[in-house]
Protein backbone atom coordinates (compact mmCIF):
# COMPACT_ATOMS: atom_id res chain seq x y z
CA UNK A 1 0.00 0.00 0.00
CA UNK A 2 1.03 3.60 -0.56
CA UNK A 3 1.00 5.38 2.81
CA UNK A 4 1.10 9.17 3.15
CA UNK A 5 2.18 11.34 6.08
CA UNK A 6 1.32 15.04 5.67
CA UNK A 7 2.70 17.76 7.93
CA UNK A 8 0.22 18.69 10.66
CA UNK A 9 -1.20 22.18 10.15
CA UNK A 10 -3.31 22.75 13.27
CA UNK A 11 -2.11 25.62 15.45
CA UNK A 12 1.16 24.71 17.19
CA UNK A 13 0.82 21.05 16.28
CA UNK A 14 4.30 19.56 16.00
CA UNK A 15 3.44 15.88 16.29
CA UNK A 16 3.73 13.65 13.24
CA UNK A 17 1.66 10.63 12.18
CA UNK A 18 4.62 8.29 11.73
CA UNK A 19 8.11 8.42 13.22
CA UNK A 20 11.06 7.24 11.11
CA UNK A 21 11.04 3.99 13.11
CA UNK A 22 7.38 3.44 12.21
CA UNK A 23 8.11 4.19 8.56
CA UNK A 24 10.88 1.59 8.65
CA UNK A 25 8.38 -1.03 9.89
CA UNK A 26 5.95 -0.27 7.05
CA UNK A 27 8.74 -0.34 4.46
CA UNK A 28 9.91 -3.69 5.85
CA UNK A 29 6.39 -5.01 5.14
CA UNK A 30 6.74 -3.96 1.51
CA UNK A 31 4.82 -0.68 1.56
CA UNK A 32 5.71 2.68 0.06
CA UNK A 33 5.67 5.67 2.40
CA UNK A 34 5.42 9.28 1.25
CA UNK A 35 6.25 12.00 3.78
CA UNK A 36 5.67 15.71 3.30
CA UNK A 37 8.88 17.68 3.59
CA UNK A 38 9.56 18.93 7.13
CA UNK A 39 6.63 16.89 8.53
CA UNK A 40 8.76 15.85 11.50
CA UNK A 41 11.01 18.87 11.85
CA UNK A 42 9.12 20.15 14.90
CA UNK A 43 10.40 17.19 16.91
CA UNK A 44 13.85 16.93 15.33
CA UNK A 45 13.06 14.40 12.61
CA UNK A 46 14.59 15.84 9.45
CA UNK A 47 13.74 14.67 5.94
CA UNK A 48 17.03 12.76 5.88
CA UNK A 49 15.86 10.62 8.82
CA UNK A 50 12.85 9.53 6.77
CA UNK A 51 14.83 9.03 3.56
CA UNK A 52 17.31 6.85 5.43
CA UNK A 53 14.55 4.34 6.29
CA UNK A 54 13.10 4.28 2.78
CA UNK A 55 10.50 7.05 2.68
CA UNK A 56 9.99 9.31 -0.31
CA UNK A 57 9.91 13.01 0.56
CA UNK A 58 7.29 15.08 -1.29
CA UNK A 59 7.12 18.89 -1.46
CA UNK A 60 3.60 19.53 -0.14
CA UNK A 61 0.43 17.98 1.26
CA UNK A 62 -1.26 17.91 -2.14
CA UNK A 63 1.49 15.66 -3.47
CA UNK A 64 1.17 13.35 -0.47
CA UNK A 65 -2.61 12.99 -0.83
CA UNK A 66 -2.28 12.35 -4.57
CA UNK A 67 0.38 9.68 -4.07
CA UNK A 68 -1.09 7.81 -1.10
CA UNK A 69 -3.95 5.39 -0.55
CA UNK A 70 -3.83 5.67 3.26
CA UNK A 71 -3.28 8.98 5.07
CA UNK A 72 -1.84 8.71 8.58
CA UNK A 73 -2.16 11.83 10.71
CA UNK A 74 -2.41 12.92 14.33
CA UNK A 75 -5.14 15.57 14.51
CA UNK A 76 -8.43 15.82 12.66
CA UNK A 77 -8.09 16.98 9.05
CA UNK A 78 -8.46 20.70 8.51
CA UNK A 79 -10.76 21.97 5.71
CA UNK A 80 -7.93 22.20 3.19
CA UNK A 81 -7.02 18.57 3.90
CA UNK A 82 -10.62 17.34 3.73
CA UNK A 83 -10.81 18.91 0.27
CA UNK A 84 -7.98 16.61 -0.86
CA UNK A 85 -9.61 13.38 0.33
CA UNK A 86 -11.12 11.03 -2.25
CA UNK A 87 -13.22 7.84 -2.01
CA UNK A 88 -10.06 5.76 -2.58
CA UNK A 89 -8.45 7.10 0.60
CA UNK A 90 -8.35 5.56 4.06
CA UNK A 91 -7.86 8.24 6.70
CA UNK A 92 -6.35 7.03 9.98
CA UNK A 93 -6.16 9.70 12.70
CA UNK A 94 -7.98 11.35 15.62
CA UNK A 95 -11.35 12.74 14.51
CA UNK A 96 -13.59 13.57 17.51
CA UNK A 97 -16.53 13.99 15.17
CA UNK A 98 -19.37 14.23 17.71
CA UNK A 99 -18.29 17.78 18.55
CA UNK A 100 -17.63 18.85 14.94
CA UNK A 101 -20.49 18.73 12.45
CA UNK A 102 -18.67 20.60 9.64
CA UNK A 103 -15.83 18.08 9.73
CA UNK A 104 -18.30 15.19 9.78
CA UNK A 105 -20.15 16.54 6.76
CA UNK A 106 -16.86 17.17 4.95
CA UNK A 107 -15.63 13.63 5.51
CA UNK A 108 -18.98 12.21 4.41
CA UNK A 109 -18.83 14.27 1.22
CA UNK A 110 -15.30 13.03 0.49
CA UNK A 111 -16.42 9.40 0.33
CA UNK A 112 -13.24 8.36 2.17
CA UNK A 113 -12.98 5.60 4.76
CA UNK A 114 -12.26 7.39 8.03
CA UNK A 115 -10.96 5.44 11.02
CA UNK A 116 -10.73 7.36 14.30
CA UNK A 117 -8.06 6.50 16.83
CA UNK A 118 -10.34 7.47 19.71
CA UNK A 119 -13.00 4.81 19.06
CA UNK A 120 -10.76 1.82 18.31
CA UNK A 121 -11.23 -0.61 21.19
CA UNK A 122 -9.31 -3.45 22.83
CA UNK A 123 -10.51 -6.92 23.88
CA UNK A 124 -10.79 -5.51 27.41
CA UNK A 125 -13.14 -2.78 26.21
CA UNK A 126 -10.61 0.03 26.67
CA UNK A 127 -9.54 2.67 24.13
CA UNK A 128 -5.88 1.81 23.51
CA UNK A 129 -5.18 4.46 20.86
CA UNK A 130 -6.69 7.22 22.98
CA UNK A 131 -4.94 6.09 26.15
CA UNK A 132 -1.44 7.49 25.49
CA UNK A 133 -2.75 10.97 24.72
CA UNK A 134 -5.12 10.80 27.70
CA UNK A 135 -2.11 9.98 29.85
CA UNK A 136 -0.24 12.99 28.47
CA UNK A 137 -3.22 15.35 28.78
CA UNK A 138 -3.97 14.16 32.32
CA UNK A 139 -0.44 14.82 33.45
CA UNK A 140 -0.29 18.14 31.63
CA UNK A 141 -3.57 19.33 33.14
CA UNK A 142 -2.00 19.63 36.58
CA UNK A 143 1.13 21.25 35.17
CA UNK A 144 -0.84 23.97 33.35
CA UNK A 145 -3.34 24.30 36.19
CA UNK A 146 -0.56 25.01 38.67
CA UNK A 147 0.89 27.59 36.27
CA UNK A 148 -2.36 29.51 35.83
CA UNK A 149 -3.02 29.52 39.57
CA UNK A 150 -0.03 31.87 39.83
CA UNK A 151 -1.06 35.46 40.49
CA UNK A 152 0.83 36.93 37.56
CA UNK A 153 -1.13 34.61 35.25
CA UNK A 154 -4.41 35.94 36.63
CA UNK A 155 -4.85 33.08 39.08
CA UNK A 156 -5.65 32.98 42.77
CA UNK A 157 -2.01 33.07 43.82
CA UNK A 158 -2.02 29.58 45.29
CA UNK A 159 0.81 27.05 45.39
CA UNK A 160 -0.63 23.66 44.55
CA UNK A 161 1.12 21.81 47.36
CA UNK A 162 1.06 24.57 49.95
CA UNK A 163 3.92 24.82 52.45
CA UNK A 164 4.24 23.87 56.14
CA UNK A 165 1.56 25.76 58.02
CA UNK A 166 -0.40 26.65 54.85
CA UNK A 167 -2.99 24.33 53.34
CA UNK A 168 -2.45 22.88 49.84
CA UNK A 169 -4.78 23.75 46.99
CA UNK A 170 -7.90 21.66 46.53
CA UNK A 171 -8.05 19.84 43.20
CA UNK A 172 -11.31 18.34 41.94
CA UNK A 173 -10.94 15.83 39.11
CA UNK A 174 -14.18 15.05 37.28
CA UNK A 175 -13.79 11.56 35.84
CA UNK A 176 -11.70 8.65 37.06
CA UNK A 177 -10.57 7.26 33.70
CA UNK A 178 -7.10 7.30 32.17
CA UNK A 179 -6.83 11.11 32.05
CA UNK A 180 -8.25 11.48 35.55
CA UNK A 181 -5.94 8.95 37.15
CA UNK A 182 -2.90 10.53 35.50
CA UNK A 183 -3.99 13.95 36.67
CA UNK A 184 -4.33 12.56 40.18
CA UNK A 185 -0.85 11.05 40.03
CA UNK A 186 0.67 14.43 39.22
CA UNK A 187 -1.46 16.37 41.69
CA UNK A 188 -0.69 14.04 44.58
CA UNK A 189 2.97 14.20 43.61
CA UNK A 190 2.77 17.95 44.21
CA UNK A 191 1.02 17.34 47.55
CA UNK A 192 -2.30 18.87 46.55
CA UNK A 193 -5.58 17.97 48.26
CA UNK A 194 -7.14 15.76 45.57
CA UNK A 195 -10.66 14.39 45.15
CA UNK A 196 -11.74 12.30 42.16
CA UNK A 197 -15.42 12.25 41.18
CA UNK A 198 -16.92 9.44 39.10
CA UNK A 199 -20.32 7.79 38.59
CA UNK A 200 -18.96 4.23 38.56
CA UNK A 201 -18.74 2.79 42.11
CA UNK A 202 -16.41 0.02 40.95
CA UNK A 203 -14.05 2.59 39.49
CA UNK A 204 -14.12 4.59 42.72
CA UNK A 205 -13.19 1.43 44.61
CA UNK A 206 -10.28 0.79 42.22
CA UNK A 207 -9.04 4.35 42.68
CA UNK A 208 -9.28 4.03 46.44
CA UNK A 209 -7.18 0.88 46.35
CA UNK A 210 -4.68 2.44 43.94
CA UNK A 211 -4.10 5.71 45.79
CA UNK A 212 -5.02 4.80 49.35
CA UNK A 213 -4.97 7.82 51.63
CA UNK A 214 -3.34 10.05 49.00
CA UNK A 215 -6.72 11.05 47.54
CA UNK A 216 -10.41 11.16 48.36
CA UNK A 217 -13.10 9.73 46.10
CA UNK A 218 -16.72 10.81 45.71
CA UNK A 219 -19.74 9.81 43.68
CA UNK A 220 -20.26 12.41 40.95
CA UNK A 221 -23.80 13.48 41.73
CA UNK A 222 -24.92 16.94 40.60
CA UNK A 223 -24.91 18.09 44.21
CA UNK A 224 -21.42 16.73 44.87
CA UNK A 225 -20.00 18.45 41.77
CA UNK A 226 -21.75 21.72 42.65
CA UNK A 227 -20.16 21.62 46.13
CA UNK A 228 -16.77 20.56 44.75
CA UNK A 229 -16.35 23.50 42.39
CA UNK A 230 -17.12 25.95 45.18
CA UNK A 231 -14.25 24.59 47.29
CA UNK A 232 -11.64 23.74 44.64
CA UNK A 233 -8.90 26.02 43.34
CA UNK A 234 -8.29 23.71 40.34
CA UNK A 235 -11.04 21.74 38.57
CA UNK A 236 -10.01 19.25 35.88
CA UNK A 237 -12.65 17.98 33.46
CA UNK A 238 -11.63 14.47 32.44
CA UNK A 239 -14.93 12.86 31.44
CA UNK A 240 -15.14 10.69 28.33
CA UNK A 241 -18.08 9.03 26.60
CA UNK A 242 -16.45 7.08 23.73
CA UNK A 243 -17.24 8.69 20.40
CA UNK A 244 -19.93 10.96 21.85
CA UNK A 245 -20.03 14.58 22.95
CA UNK A 246 -18.89 15.16 26.52
CA UNK A 247 -21.63 15.77 29.11
CA UNK A 248 -21.83 19.29 30.57
CA UNK A 249 -21.08 18.84 34.27
CA UNK A 250 -20.71 22.47 35.33
CA UNK A 251 -23.28 25.06 34.26
CA UNK A 252 -22.81 28.73 33.49
CA UNK A 253 -24.69 29.70 36.67
CA UNK A 254 -22.55 27.41 38.82
CA UNK A 255 -19.43 29.19 37.60
CA UNK A 256 -20.44 32.23 39.68
CA UNK A 257 -20.08 30.14 42.85
CA UNK A 258 -16.39 29.43 42.26
CA UNK A 259 -13.51 31.25 43.90
CA UNK A 260 -12.09 34.18 41.99
CA UNK A 261 -8.82 33.17 40.33
CA UNK A 262 -9.60 29.45 40.34
CA UNK A 263 -8.77 27.45 37.22
CA UNK A 264 -10.73 25.06 35.01
CA UNK A 265 -8.79 22.70 32.72
CA UNK A 266 -11.05 20.95 30.21
CA UNK A 267 -9.34 17.83 28.89
CA UNK A 268 -12.64 16.85 27.22
CA UNK A 269 -12.65 19.90 24.92
CA UNK A 270 -11.96 17.72 21.83
CA UNK A 271 -15.38 16.20 22.48
CA UNK A 272 -17.06 19.55 23.08
CA UNK A 273 -15.95 20.08 26.67
CA UNK A 274 -17.57 19.20 29.98
CA UNK A 275 -18.11 22.75 31.24
CA UNK A 276 -20.95 24.79 29.76
CA UNK A 277 -18.59 27.77 29.40
CA UNK A 278 -15.89 25.81 27.56
CA UNK A 279 -14.78 26.84 24.10
CA UNK A 280 -11.76 25.48 22.27
CA UNK A 281 -8.55 27.52 22.58
CA UNK A 282 -5.09 27.19 21.06
CA UNK A 283 -1.53 27.09 22.33
CA UNK A 284 -1.16 30.65 20.97
CA UNK A 285 -4.05 31.90 23.12
CA UNK A 286 -4.72 29.13 25.65
CA UNK A 287 -6.89 30.76 28.32
CA UNK A 288 -9.81 33.09 28.84
CA UNK A 289 -11.67 34.31 31.92
CA UNK A 290 -15.36 34.24 32.77
CA UNK A 291 -16.66 35.45 36.14
CA UNK A 292 -13.11 35.55 37.47
CA UNK A 293 -12.49 31.87 36.61
CA UNK A 294 -9.64 31.00 34.23
CA UNK A 295 -10.51 28.47 31.52
CA UNK A 296 -7.77 26.41 29.83
CA UNK A 297 -9.38 24.58 26.90
CA UNK A 298 -6.60 23.83 24.41
CA UNK A 299 -7.90 21.26 21.96
CA UNK A 300 -4.53 19.63 21.29
CA UNK A 301 -2.90 19.71 24.71
CA UNK A 302 -0.39 16.91 24.00
CA UNK A 303 0.96 18.95 21.08
CA UNK A 304 2.82 21.06 23.65
CA UNK A 305 5.02 18.05 24.45
CA UNK A 306 5.09 16.88 20.86
CA UNK A 307 8.11 14.60 20.96
CA UNK A 308 6.92 12.57 23.96
CA UNK A 309 3.40 12.46 22.51
CA UNK A 310 4.48 11.31 19.05
CA UNK A 311 6.46 8.35 20.38
CA UNK A 312 3.65 7.38 22.76
CA UNK A 313 1.04 7.62 20.00
CA UNK A 314 3.06 5.62 17.47
CA UNK A 315 3.58 2.83 19.99
CA UNK A 316 -0.20 2.39 20.03
CA UNK A 317 -1.23 3.17 16.45
CA UNK A 318 1.46 1.37 14.43
CA UNK A 319 0.15 -2.23 14.71
CA UNK A 320 -3.21 -1.23 13.22
CA UNK A 321 -1.50 0.90 10.57
CA UNK A 322 0.47 -2.15 9.49
CA UNK A 323 -2.67 -4.31 9.46
CA UNK A 324 -4.54 -1.78 7.30
CA UNK A 325 -1.58 -1.49 4.92
CA UNK A 326 -1.11 -5.27 4.69
CA UNK A 327 -4.75 -6.22 4.18
CA UNK A 328 -6.56 -3.09 3.09
CA UNK A 329 -9.03 -1.34 5.38
CA UNK A 330 -12.03 -3.56 4.65
CA UNK A 331 -10.20 -6.86 5.29
CA UNK A 332 -8.35 -5.49 8.31
CA UNK A 333 -11.62 -4.41 9.93
CA UNK A 334 -13.36 -7.66 9.00
CA UNK A 335 -10.56 -9.57 10.75
CA UNK A 336 -10.50 -7.31 13.81
CA UNK A 337 -13.80 -6.09 15.28
CA UNK A 338 -11.90 -3.77 17.63
CA UNK A 339 -10.36 -1.93 14.69
CA UNK A 340 -13.80 -1.88 13.06
CA UNK A 341 -15.08 0.05 16.07
CA UNK A 342 -12.78 2.84 14.88
CA UNK A 343 -14.73 3.28 11.65
CA UNK A 344 -16.60 6.59 11.90
CA UNK A 345 -17.36 7.46 8.27
CA UNK A 346 -17.28 5.63 4.93
CA UNK A 347 -19.07 5.74 1.58
CA UNK A 348 -20.69 9.03 2.51
CA UNK A 349 -22.35 7.72 5.67
CA UNK A 350 -21.73 7.88 9.41
CA UNK A 351 -20.80 4.42 10.66
CA UNK A 352 -20.46 4.97 14.42
CA UNK A 353 -23.59 5.05 16.58
CA UNK A 354 -22.32 7.69 19.03
CA UNK A 355 -21.48 10.07 16.19
CA UNK A 356 -24.87 9.41 14.59
CA UNK A 357 -26.57 10.23 17.89
CA UNK A 358 -24.90 13.64 17.87
CA UNK A 359 -26.15 14.36 14.33
CA UNK A 360 -29.54 12.66 13.83
CA UNK A 361 -30.12 14.61 10.60
CA UNK A 362 -27.10 13.05 8.87
CA UNK A 363 -27.09 9.71 7.04
CA UNK A 364 -26.17 6.76 9.28
CA UNK A 365 -25.73 3.12 8.44
CA UNK A 366 -24.21 0.56 10.78
CA UNK A 367 -20.93 -0.81 9.49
Amino acid sequence: MRVGVPKEIKNHEYRVGLTPASVAELVAHGHEVFVETKAGCGIDFDDKHYEKVGATILPDAKSVFEAADMIVKVKEPQPSEIAMLEPRHTLYTYLHLAADKPQTEGLMASGATCIAYETVTSPAGTLPLLKPMSEVAGRMSVQVGAHYLEKEQGGRGVLLGGVPGVNPAKVAILGGGVAGINAAMMATGQRADVTIYDINPDRLAELDLHFGSQIKTAYASKTAIANAIQDAELVIGAVLVPGAAAPKLVTRDQLKTMKRGSVLVDIAIDQGGCFETSKATTHDDPVYEIDGVIHYCVANMPGAVARTSTFALNNATLPHAIAIANKGAAKAMADDPHLKNGLNVSDGKIRHAAVAEAFPDLAYEEA
